[in-house]
Formats: C-alpha cells, sequence, structure tokens
C-alpha cells in the first residue's frame, strides 16, 4: 500500500519545510564546536530578560490550560497599536497563521497569488488544501504588484505579500500597498506578513494598521520570533477587521498559544529598550556586510530584513558545505528557485566578523 495515493491531491507534490540546521545536528556530523548560525533569522542577543522573568511567573500554573483566548496579550497589543482586542487573532508563531488564513478563505475552487522568491509556506498552504497557485514573477527580486493585479481574475481569493520579503529583503513602501490595495476587489482578502517589520527605519516603515482602516479586506501579520526573540516558543498575531478576525478564531485551535508564550509576548511588547537595541545593531551590522560584498565585488540583493542574501554566481551548496567546516551555518535557498544565493542572517559583531573570516577562505579572497 502507497499512502500516498489516497492523501489529499495538493498534499502529493509538497516536500517538507526544510528548515535551518541546528547547531547540535552540525556538531554530531562534523564533531566541532563553537559553531555560529547565521541560518535562520534568530535574535542574536537571545531571550530578553523580560521574557524570563515572565516564565518564572507562570511556573506554578503549568497543569492549567492557558487562557484560550489570550486576553492580557491581546489588550497589550491592542494598546500598543491603538486598535480593538476583537481586531486580533493569535498563532502558534505566523506560520500557523499564515495556514489559517488559508483554510478560512480558500478552497480547491480558489486561486491564491503570491509572488515567485517569497515566502516558501505561501504555496504550501495553498497546495495543502489543493487551491490553485499563482505564483507571479518576480521583478527584482521582489513583488510585481502590477503582476498581481493582472493576475487577479473570478477565481482569486487570496494575495500574500511578505514586507520585508523573506529571503530575498526587498520592501514595499507606504505608498506603493496604499496605491495596490485600492485596486483589489473588495471581496479578496489580502494578507500583508509582516514578520521582519521591526528592522525598517520608523521613517519608512509602513503604517499597516492606517492601511487596515482604509481596507476591510486587508490582514496584517506579526510575529515575535524575530525582533522579539521568542522563535522557540511560538507566538504571533493578526490584526484585521473584527468580522474577519471573528471567522479566523472560529477556525483556529482552541489553546494553540501556551501559556509561556502568551507571559512572554506580553513581556515583549513592553520592552521597547530590547527591541530597540535589536534594530541598531541590525542596521550597523547590515551596513558592515554591505561594505564586505562591495569590497570583494559579491553581488547583493539590498535587504530591509535581520538578513542579506548573497549571490555567488555559481551554485552555493558548495560554499554552504565549506562553510560548515568552518564551523559557520548560514541558509542554502535553492528551494526557492535560488540555487546560486545564500541567506545570511545578521548577528552580533563578533558573529558577522567570523563570518567575514570563514568567506574570505572558503572563497579565497584576497
Amino acid at each position: 500500500m502507497q499512502f500516498i495515493n489516497i492523501a489529499n491531491e495538493g498534499v502529493k507534490s509538497l516536500s517538507p519545510y526544510q528548515a535551518g540546521k541546528p547547531i547540535e545536528e552540525l556538531e554530531r556530523e562534523l564533531g566541532i564546536s563553537n559553531i555560529i548560525k547565521l541560518a535562520s533569522n534568530e535574535n542574536p542577543f537571545g531571550f530578553p530578560e523580560s521574557a524570563k522573568q515572565a516564565i518564572m511567573s507562570q511556573l506554578n500554573d503549568l497543569t492549567r490550560y492557558p487562557d484560550a483566548n489570550g486576553f492580557e496579550l491581546k489588550k497589550t497589543i491592542a494598546q500598543k497599536f491603538h486598535i480593538e482586542p476583537n481586531q486580533i487573532t493569535l498563532g502558534n508563531g505566523s506560520n500557523d497563521l499564515l495556514e489559517l488564513f488559508a483554510h478560512t478563505f480558500a478552497s480547491e475552487q480558489d486561486e491564491v497569488i503570491y509572488s515567485q522568491y517569497a515566502f516558501i509556506v505561501y504555496p504550501l498552504v495553498t497546495k495543502a488544501i489543493n487551491a490553485t497557485a499563482r505564483e507571479i514573477p518576480a521583478k527584482n527580486w521582489g513583488h510585481d504588484l502590477d503582476g498581481f493585479l493582472a493576475a487577479i481574475n473570478e477565481k482569486t481569493k487570496l494575495i500574500f505579500i511578505a514586507n520585508p520579503n523573506n529571503p530575498t529583503g526587498n520592501f514595499l513602501t507606504h505608498t506603493e500597498l496604499d496605491a495596490f490595495l485600492a485596486q483589489v476587489p473588495s471581496h479578496i482578502i489580502v494578507v500583508l506578513d509582516e514578520a521582519y517589520t521591526e528592522f525598517t527605519a520608523p521613517t519608512e516603515r509602513v503604517d499597516s494598521f492606517a492601511l487596515l482602516a482604509k481596507y476591510p479586506n486587508l490582514i496584517v501579520s506579526r510575529s515575535l520570533s524575530k525582533a522579539y526573540g521568542l522563535a522557540g516558543l511560538r507566538i504571533g498575531y493578526a490584526v484585521s477587521n473584527a468580522e474577519i478576525a471573528d471567522l479566523l478564531n472560529r477556525v483556529r485551535q482552541p489553546f494553540n498559544c501556551n501559556s509561556l508564550a502568551l507571559a512572554s509576548a506580553i513581556a515583549v511588547l513592553n520592552d521597547d529598550a530590547f527591541v530597540a537595541k535589536v534594530a541598531a545593531n541590525n542596521r550597523q551590522e547590515m551596513q558592515r556586510y554591505e561594505a564586505f560584498c562591495q569590497q570583494y565585488q559579491l553581488d547583493y540583493i539590498p535587504s530591509k530584513g535581520n538578513f542579506i542574501t548573497i549571490d555567488f554566481k555559481r551554485p552555493a551548496q558548495p560554499i554552504y558545505d565549506a562553510l560548515l567546516h568552518e564551523g559557520v551555518i548560514v541558509r542554502p535557498i535553492a528551494g526557492y528557485g535560488m540555487p546560486n544565493h545564500l541567506r545570511i542572517s545578521i548577528g552580533l559583531p563578533e558573529e558577522n566578523s567570523r563570518l567575514f573570516e570563514a568567506l574570505r577562505k572558503v572563497l579565497n579572497l584576497q
């Protein structure tokens, strides 16, 4: 019996999501230590102290189910961003939310639009529900919004936009998004995935909640895994109009956010100093990466995220493998259709210096 024959049609074409290699796995494989991981866009400053204290306060209550509605966390988000709690949907990371959007609004007779070189979860959730994927060719490695508009038809149900985009780091301005949303029919749901928004400069950051007030078919999705440092706890949130949030919460699994994640999220959302420190390091170290690439004539995609993607003009897998032997883990992205590129997360200054040294050795840079 081959069970693939009885699986849902969309699932048959899928491959498991390939995450960045864990440090422990590399230690087992090569028997080396002192490894740095710049592969998964994690927070280089580690788990914030505010979250540690929040977790300690919850340890005596872990035999109880978490608050299924996340009342206190929703209140914190609402106060911070001047929205209403009934506009908020909580997720087990933003990936959970992306899947939730697809299950709530699209089915096998519908079409879902997303960009080439966009977050790989968009095609994953689309194919899993057997909807038709409309992947729009990228424009300068980013979203071609005119191409999106041209692809809309009577079957279009959902549009995914990552801003900044992962894995390329491209960025759409408030003006560009506003003009695009004004042309999207009001019955089509547009998801603005802002997992990396905290790394954009405040002066250029999209006022997505202002757009939400203007366009009721918009959903804004955010993560607490990156700038806030809670990747291991899996927590994210979406903001939409109250009617959409009600529909999402009908499909959302009960207790999808655990007690430690809920408490930590409240703490870090109030920890502006920690997030400011993370963003400042990212800006400073991104300049070092750009200078390194320019010095050695390496092509890179300008990024507004906490990572940079470098084009080596030849298959990048051997470079990735050689870096592993130097104790440096980065991210190959051939699965995104970018076999000549590596995506490198921005780390602490000493980690980035180590990466530069390893690249010089592996590429024989003079």
